[in-house]
């Protein structure tokens, strides 16, 4: 990456392009049903081939808690260390010597491997049965491997507690560790004879070091020869880490496990989402110069030379989201500036303590629940008088998370009219308390404004000079109170982190952006997350990509979007706009976008100032008709605004293919060079 690392922002000429794909999205003729380290190697020779430089993937660490579909979803590790099992590559593992095992399983990965989707439970289902017979059939040489116990030497502080955690889950049959009897609170002796060699356990810690030594050397070795043919790779670390995870377990002073992380709602979602992370105690972490991120970098100096700081916003100030609530919009940052009871009333609104509670204004009922419901007074059960003329949520559903269980399993349509009617009135609050007196509780009350308060029911019930000093408030609240204090929360934990390591670091600065995370950036020459579709000016709905920062990394997309052939089916209006303002072209806006504007859009971005132009797998493949996938909405990776997205798209051509076809790649290599 050396090459490619600036001094001076005025230096212009250093670029390059990359493949952006998910590495169980990869497919090979020899793969289990899911990409692997080996197809990793098979796509470095295509980047190569066409002129590429760079491969960025999504986070590669283990997400195992369910052994289910559950688990697909990459950025809820439960290891900040721990590679995922399943991108093991078999062929670079050996092979069973049993010809009928070894033909039974041949059968099992043909037909998996013929799947349009990863099959995730049948997958780990099967790779993981190959793994074990392996290990039996080689288990006198794994012993006496000496590059193995060197391994487990070096890692132990992390490999042990994650072995541990990973046996305890299966005996017990479950992730959540308050559940594991005398291991429920880590015990770093209790560890210790658990992995011990005498151990009735060994078996299966042993195993466990022996996956993850495998999984080490077979990425070092494919990190090595990307490096020897002139790729990249770069590599993603997501935001937080599941609640049900190894570092949750062993150093739970690290986080506030009655928070949930999130992000405020954005075009991606109107209630926010919920990741059901756990959030940071910065302080802790602050108390020894934030050595637990430091180690996640130098984690992945191992296999990476540069990495994306998933939601990077998370560093000046996190979306917290309370536990009893499903949804992001009674959520508030963190840290924040609450308003005093003064500051409110100075801007001229006389505090009423109801806009602290749920409730809801009996004229809005028909609006929440359909008439069909208001008509029976399904309701009745639920709700109850605060006044007059405002009802409020009964003890047994007064949040979210009794809401949903209240109508789990009952997906007739008035069960779900009404449990979604009840749903907004627990968000229907204008102030939300701050919790500081949980702590103190001599401290002053103070409070948050709810994001969009502006679009709910309650707003609606306020006298028009109390509309007007809450859109001062607000507005003050979300755009200009916290940009200082922001900025110094974010060089604070920042600072140290960057002059750590020596790989180039992007930030994913998408969303809600308080004004200082671009200087914050600039300043310590972390690259920013540039898409044309997403201007980050109000004023702009298009971004300039003549005009972006040359430290910044420009894509035509994001895992979380959807590609460039579905956006623009997604807005015929806006892909008009597009369709005659950016590319300059005349008429209506044909219904599908075609190869060659694909292929405009894709050069458009090859030519934009940003010293990175990453472009997504299937977005390369849409300059060409002849490789394209059919359906474009079969090639979304994520939909953020549903929490339990299954995470299983898989290219639909094997790679092998890819590297066979050079119409297609003389195409790539003409974009590039042309650029």
């Amino acid at each position: 990456m050396d090459d490619l690392i600036v001094q001076e922002e005025t230096d212009v000429n250093k670029k390059a392009c990359g493949t952006v794909i998910p590495v169980f999205s990869l497919r090979s003729e020899d793969s289990f049903g899911i990409g692997d380290i080996g197809d990793l190697k098979k796509l470095v020779d295509w980047v190569k081939l066409t002129g590429q430089r760079i491969i960025q993937v999504l986070p590669v660490n283990d997400t195992t808690r369910t052994h289910t579909w559950n688990d697909s979803y990459p950025y809820s590790a439960i290891s900040i260390f721990a590679l995922h099992p399943l991108y093991i590559s078999i062929p670079m593992l050996g092979n069973l010597k049993n010809v009928a095992r070894k033909a039974c399983y041949e059968t099992i990965r043909e037909s998996l491997n013929a799947n349009d989707t990863v099959d995730y439970q049948a997958v780990e289902q099967h790779k993981t049965a190959y793994y074990r017979e392996y290990f039996l059939q080689e288990k006198v040489r794994i012993v006496r491997d000496r590059n193995l116990q060197k391994f487990i030497d070096q890692n132990r502080d992390w490999l042990m507690p994650y072995s541990a955690f990973s046996y305890l889950r299966d005996k017990y049959q479950t992730a959540d560790f308050s559940q594991w009897e005398t291991y429920a609170q880590y015990e770093r002796q209790k560890v210790e004879q658990l992995c011990h060699p005498k151990s009735e356990a060994y078996h299966d810690i042993l195993y466990l070091y022996f996956i993850q030594y495998t999984l080490h050397t077979q990425f070092e070795a494919v990190a090595t020869y990307a490096r020897a043919n002139g790729v990249i790779l770069k590599g993603d670390i997501p935001i937080g880490v599941n609640r049900e995870s190894v570092e949750a377990w062993t150093e739970p002073e690290n986080f506030n496990m009655q928070g949930q992380s999130g992000a405020p709602p954005d075009w991606f979602s109107d209630t926010g989402q919920n990741w059901s992370f756990p959030t940071y105690n910065w302080e802790v972490m602050a108390e020894n110069g934030f050595q637990w991120w430091k180690k996640r970098f130098r984690q992945m100096n191992l296999y990476f030379d540069c990495f994306r700081i998933d939601h990077i916003l998370g560093f000046f100030r996190i979306w917290e989201i309370p536990m009893d609530c499903t949804e992001g919009l009674c959520g508030r940052f963190r840290p924040a500036l609450p308003l005093s009871l003064d500051e409110i009333e100075n801007y001229g609104m006389r505090f009423d303590k109801k806009w602290t509670i749920p409730h809801i204004h009996i004229r809005f009922l028909p609006e929440i629940f359909g008439e069909a419901l208001c008509q029976d007074r399904t309701f009745d059960p639920y709700l109850s008088p605060l006044d007059a003329e405002h009802l409020i949520l009964n003890g047994f559903c007064s949040t979210q998370r009794q809401i949903e269980r209240l109508f789990a399993g009952d997906n007739s349509p008035n069960a779900q009219a009404l449990k979604n009617g009840l749903m907004r009135i627990a968000n229907e609050i204008l102030f939300l308390p701050d919790d500081a007196r949980i702590t103190n509780p001599c401290a002053p009350y103070s409070y948050h404004p709810r994001i969009n308060a502006y679009r709910s029911f309650v707003y609606k019930t306020l006298a028009e000079h109390e509309r007007q000093a809450f859109d001062r408030i607000y507005h003050d609240f979300f755009f200009y109170r916290h940009n200082d204090f922001w900025k110094e929360t974010a060089l604070k934990r920042l600072t140290p982190l960057v002059e750590s390591t020596d790989m180039l670091v992007c930030g994913e600065d998408l969303g809600m952006i308080p004004a200082s995370v671009h200087e914050v950036m600039c300043k310590l020459k972390i690259l920013s997350l540039e898409l044309e579709r997403f201007s980050k000016t109000s004023d702009c709905e298009f971004s300039n990509l003549e005009r972006l920062p040359y430290l910044s990394v420009c894509t035509t997309s994001t895992h979380d979007m959807p590609t460039v052939r579905a956006w623009w089916k997604e807005d015929r209006a806006k892909t008009q706009r597009y369709y005659n303002q950016i590319l300059w072209r005349e008429g209506d806006a044909p219904e599908e976008c075609s190869a060659e504007i694909a292929e405009q859009i894709i050069a458009r971005h090859l030519r934009a100032s940003s010293m990175l132009t990453m472009i997504p797998l299937q977005d390369w493949l849409a300059v060409d008709d002849a490789v394209k996938r059919s359906d474009a909405e079969a090639e979304r990776i994520n939909v953020p605004s549903n929490p339990t997205h299954y995470w299983n798209y898989r290219m639909h051509i094997t790679l092998e293919m890819l590297l066979q076809n050079e119409r297609f790649n003389h195409k790539i290599s003409r974009l590039i060079t042309g650029s």
